[in-house]
């Protein structure tokens, strides 16, 4: 029986993943800032453990505490939407430090078993938005296609160990958190300037019927786990595809 661990577990995308393992017989490994019983069945496949990934002691804690893992799926990850002109660098750097630092770190901390049993696949959950450029997400997009190029980097780096790198890119998602994290980050608005191109962006997307849902995520994050033909890049949801296809 094969073992997943799911960083980012308590909703969205991450709960959606740790669910789709458990349903076929994996045993899954679900880290939480704050583990919650609550939110996924009991099951004796299933572990919980508390896990911030911008803390070095914390993740080291929890990769030994999980034990041998065939899958990482760095999934853990914070919402950003202003105008540059409006988000301070203080929020900047917990972007950076959880969405892009965070998934590296997590990768670091795992590879070496992956490494020595020459097998295992780590899938790295970022965005659509690094397919199409979109305004008032620059720092949100930054760090998200750091993740990429890191990613398709280091698969490079480990084709001689039989260790996979696979990268899911998700689309709009209105049924996750995405809204609400991003909304915390900016207590004072948009910048005045901002705000005309503010509405024209919402009014956009309010037109848009496609998005993704966390199911089409957990699909392409099974897919790439154990579909060793499918490409380095999955998008998942109808808007993702189409921009991936476009």
């Amino acid at each position: 029986m094969k073992t997943v661990m799911v960083t980012g577990c308590s909703s969205g995308f991450g709960l959606e993943i740790a669910r789709h393992f458990l349903d076929r017989d994996w045993r899954v490994v679900a880290t939480m800032r704050t583990p919650r019983e609550d939110v996924l069945p009991r099951s004796d496949r299933l572990r919980l453990l508390a896990l911030d990934v911008t803390d070095a002691e914390s993740i080291r804690r929890a990769v030994e505490a999980a034990g041998p893992i065939d899958v990482l799926v760095n999934n853990a990850g914070i919402g950003m939407l202003n105008a540059l002109e409006g988000t301070p660098m203080e929020t900047v750097r917990e972007i950076f430090e959880t969405n892009t630092l965070g998934t590296i770190a997590m990768t670091q901390a795992v590879l070496p078993q992956l490494r020595r049993r020459r097998s295992g696949v780590v899938v790295n959950v970022t965005s659509s938005v690094t397919l199409r450029s979109l305004p008032l997400l620059s720092v949100y997009t930054a760090s998200k296609a750091a993740v990429n190029a890191f990613t398709e980097s280091l698969a490079l780096e480990l084709q001689p160990f039989d260790v996979r790198m696979r990268l899911v890119l998700p689309g709009r998602a209105p049924e996750t958190r995405f809204g609400d994290n991003a909304r915390t980050r900016m207590p004072d608005g948009f910048p005045e300037a901002y705000a005309d191109l503010a509405q024209r962006v919402f009014a956009e997307w309010a037109q848009s019927s496609a998005v993704t849902r966390s199911l089409d995520v957990a699909e392409a994050v099974w897919r790439a786990a154990t579909d060793p033909s499918c490409p380095i890049r999955l998008a998942a949801g109808a808007d993702a595809v189409a921009l991936a296809g476009s």
